[in-house]
C-alpha cells in the first residue's frame, strides 16, 4: 500500500513546532511559559500556539 506524501509526514512527525505534545501536556499545569519554552528548546510564541491548540481541542 502507497502512502502519499502528507500521510507520511503525519506519522513519522509526532512531535508539534519541535515539541513532545506529551511532555508539553505533563509541563503546562507545574510550569509557567517561559520555563516551558525554555526546557523544551521553543520560542514562547510556539508555547503560546501549543496552548491555543490545547485549549480548541
Amino acid at each position: 500500500m502507497r502512502v502519499n506524501d502528507k500521510q507520511w509526514v503525519t506519522s513519522v512527525d509526532q512531535d508539534i513546532f519541535g515539541a513532545d505534545f506529551h511532555r508539553f501536556m505533563e509541563m503546562e499545569d507545574q510550569f509557567n511559559h517561559m520555563e516551558i519554552a525554555d526546557e523544551l528548546g521553543i520560542s514562547l510564541g510556539e508555547v503560546k500556539k501549543l496552548k491555543k491548540k490545547i485549549i480548541r481541542t
